[in-house]
C-alpha cells in the first residue's frame, strides 16, 4: 500500500463490520488509512496487538461530569480520565449542571471548559425548558450538540418537562432525535409519603414503581409520535416497557444501563445501601431477566452508564434525602466484557450497543466502526485478562464504584483516539487532546 502511515496497530483480532479478522490496521493522520497485512517498516509507530482484540472506539452517550457548578463530585478533566482509563473514547454530556445547559452561552462555556482537558472526545446536550422550547430548533444544530434532553421526571427548576402540552411544544422544534429521561413526575410526587421517612433505600423502587415508568413511556410515545418526532428512550427499566418499544421502533430507540444489567433488588440494597440509589431504580431480578430477553431480541439500540457521581458524604444523608446516582463510565466497558465472558451476549452485540448503536441513533460522523475514512478511534481490550474493580482504580472524584470488589475476565489494556495512544496498560498518556464529536445533522466549522 502506498506511503507509511503514522500508526500500525499489528497482530491483533480486529473488530471490523466483516467480522473479527486477524489484521493489521494503518492509521495515516486521524483516519484508518488501510486495513490488511501491513509491512513492519510503514509506520512511524507500531502496537503489537498480538493476544488483544481491537474494537471500535467505546462511546457513552449518557454521562453527568458536574461542569461547572458541581465540580467538587466530578468535572470535565476527572471524568474523561475515567472515560480514557476504561476503554471509552468519547462521551456525551447532560444539561443538568449549575447553571443548566439551555443556551448557545451554556453550550460554548462547556466547549471552552473542555479544550485542553478533555481526555477523549465529548458532545454536551442542549436541555429543553417551557423557556427555550421554541429556539431548540436552532439550538440543537450547534458544533458540539449531542442533540436535546428532555427530563419528563427526575429534575427540577426549569429542566423539568412534566406535563403533555410542554413536552408536546419541545417535540414540534427541531427534526434530531430527542433524548428522553421517561418518569412520570405526577406519581413520583404523589408517591413520595411512602418513603419520605422511612430511611430505607430498599424503598426506591417501591416509590418509582413500574407503574411511575409505564405510564410516562406511554405518554411520551404517543405524543412522540402526534408531534412526529424521533426519540431516544433513556435507561430503560422495566420488562414492562420492553414490551411496549417493539410496536414503536419506528419512532422510538432504546437505551439500558450496565448498573440495571447487573444489579438487582433486594441483594443490592441490602450490600451497598444508598449507593445502589438511581433513577430509574435497579429493580428485581424479574425486570433484570427482561431487559436482557430485550438485548436478544433486538429491542435495545444502546448501552450507556449514566454515570452520575456524588460524594459518599452525600451518598450518607438519610434515605430519601440522599442523592440519586453513581458513577460508572470507567466501569462500563469491563463489567460489559464480563458479561461478553459469561455468554449473556456476543462480543459483535456488544460492539453493536457500545459503537454502532451510538453512532446510528446520532448520526455520528466517522466514528463508530473499524472501516476505512473512519476516525482512528479503539479499544483495545484483553478478553482473558481477569482483574478485580476497586476503588483506587476509579478516575472519577466521588472515589467509589459500586462494584468495587467485582472479578471480571475481560479489561481494556489500551485506549487510541483519532490515532493518539491516551491510556495504555492503566495510564494515562500524554496531554488531553479530546475534541467535539461531529455530527450528520449539525452546523459545522470549516477545517
Amino acid at each position: 500500500m502506498p506511503g507509511s502511515f503514522d500508526l500500525v496497530l499489528r497482530g491483533g483480532e480486529v473488530a471490523t463490520p466483516n467480522g473479527v479478522e486477524r489484521i493489521d490496521v494503518g492509521v495515516r493522520g486521524s483516519r484508518i488509512a488501510a486495513l490488511g497485512l501491513l509491512g513492519a517498516d510503514l509506520a512511524a509507530e507500531t502496537i503489537d496487538a498480538t493476544g488483544l482484540t481491537i474494537l471500535p472506539g467505546v462511546i457513552d452517550t449518557q454521562v453527568h461530569f458536574r461542569e461547572p457548578g458541581l465540580t467538587h463530585k466530578e468535572d470535565l478533566a476527572s471524568g474523561t480520565a475515567g472515560a480514557a482509563l476504561g476503554g471509552v473514547t468519547a462521551i456525551f454530556e447532560m444539561p443538568n449542571t449549575n447553571p443548566n445547559t439551555l443556551t448557545e452561552a451554556d453550550l460554548n462555556e462547556k466547549l471552552a471548559r473542555a479544550k485542553g482537558r478533555a481526555w477523549v472526545d465529548h458532545a454536551f446536550f442542549m436541555g429543553a425548558s417551557d423557556e427555550n422550547a421554541d429556539k431548540l430548533g436552532e439550538l440543537e444544530l450547534l458544533p458540539g450538540c449531542a442533540g436535546v434532553k428532555i427530563f419528563m421526571g427526575s429534575s427540577t427548576g426549569s429542566l423539568l418537562v412534566a406535563d403533555d402540552q410542554t413536552l408536546e411544544a419541545v417535540l414540534r422544534h427541531g427534526r434530531r432525535r430527542v433524548a428522553i429521561h421517561s418518569e412520570d413526575e405526577m406519581r413520583l410526587r404523589e408517591r413520595l409519603a411512602l418513603v419520605k421517612d422511612s430511611n430505607d433505600p430498599a424503598l426506591h423502587p417501591h416509590w418509582r414503581d413500574v407503574e411511575t415508568a409505564v405510564r410516562s413511556t406511554n405518554r411520551l410515545l404517543k405524543i412522540a409520535r402526534k408531534a412526529g418526532r424521533r426519540v431516544h428512550v433513556l435507561h430503560i427499566s422495566t420488562a414492562d416497557e420492553m414490551e411496549i418499544f417493539p410496536h414503536h421502533k419506528d419512532i422510538a430507540t432504546v437505551e439500558v444501563l450496565t448498573h440495571h444489567l447487573t444489579l438487582a433488588a433486594p441483594d443490592c440494597y441490602k450490600r451497598l445501601g444508598t449507593l445502589a440509589q438511581m433513577n430509574p431504580p435497579v429493580r428485581d431480578q424479574q425486570h433484570q431477566d427482561g431487559i436482557w430477553r430485550a438485548i436478544r431480541n433486538g429491542t435495545v439500540d444502546c448501552i450507556g452508564s449514566d454515570h452520575a457521581p456524588h460524594t459518599l458524604e452525600e451518598k450518607a444523608r438519610p434515605y430519601p434525602t440522599s442523592p440519586s446516582g453513581m458513577p460508572g463510565v470507567q466501569t462500563l466497558l469491563p463489567v460489559m466484557l464480563n458479561h461478553v465472558h459469561e455468554g449473556r451476549l456476543t462480543l459483535q452485540r456488544l460492539i453493536d450497543l457500545t459503537s454502532a448503536g451510538p453512532a446510528r441513533i446520532y448520526n455520528i460522523r466517522s466514528k463508530g466502526r473499524i472501516a476505512l475514512g473512519y476516525d482512528a478511534d479503539f479499544s483495545l481490550v484483553d478478553l482473558k485478562a481477569r482483574r478485580t474493580i476497586t476503588n483506587d482504580w476509579m478516575a472519577t472524584k466521588a472515589g467509589w464504584t459500586p462494584y468495587h470488589g467485582m472479578e471480571v475476565t475481560g479489561w481494556p489494556i489500551a485506549t487510541i483516539i483519532r490515532g493518539r495512544v491516551v491510556m495504555r496498560d492503566g495510564s494515562l498518556i500524554g496531554q488531553p487532546i479530546g475534541a467535539p464529536v461531529r455530527f450528520q445533522e449539525t452546523i459545522q466549522p470549516q477545517e
